[in-house]
């Protein structure tokens, strides 16, 4: 990730960026609350998002597996958001509302998952390190793990960020 530009966000300014991102992301982004996905960090090395296994998410029926567009819609929305958090770490003298606008531009323009392991599971975490940061254009790694630690897939992006 590139190095901070500019004096560091007070920690004042830090917390209130913080609490406008989850708002964001867990209650206004409505997709992200039919998945039922919360922010569990947003630290810019361990960006996490978490999500209880539920009926609605069910893809197989006969196996309870998760299903693969939620996979994929739960990689792509943690992917996008750590892209953010790297923003605002790259630019900390931006206020919550510079990065809050940031937020509005990025969208996926490419993205592919890896199913590695059926979607099986109580509690899933996804992960996101970013690869890139450019001025048009950022990448992601990303990978989704149920409640044990098992590796269920994997994906990477790229994402218009300006």
């Amino acid at each position: 990730m590139t190095a901070p530009q500019g004096r560091p966000r007070s920690a004042r300014e830090q917390a209130r960026l913080e609490v406008a991102l989850r708002e964001l992301f867990d209650r206004r982004i409505s997709f992200n609350q039919v998945l039922g996905l919360r922010v569990e960090s947003l630290a810019p090395e361990s960006l996490g998002i978490g999500f209880d296994m539920r009926p609605e998410l069910v893809g197989h029926y006969l196996y309870g597996r998760l299903h693969g567009g939620v996979i994929s819609a739960t990689l792509d929305a943690t992917g996008g958001l750590a892209l953010v958090v790297a923003g605002a770490h790259k630019h900390p003298n931006d206020s919550t509302e510079q990065v809050m606008a940031r937020f509005a531009k990025i969208g996926t323009i490419d993205m592919r998952v890896d199913f590695l392991r059926p979607g099986v599971g109580k509690r899933f975490h996804a992960s996101a390190t970013v690869t890139r940061l450019g001025g048009r254009v950022g990448s992601t790694q990303m990978r989704l793990e149920n409640e044990t630690g098992l590796l269920i897939a994997t994906g990477s992006a790229a994402y218009v960020v300006s």
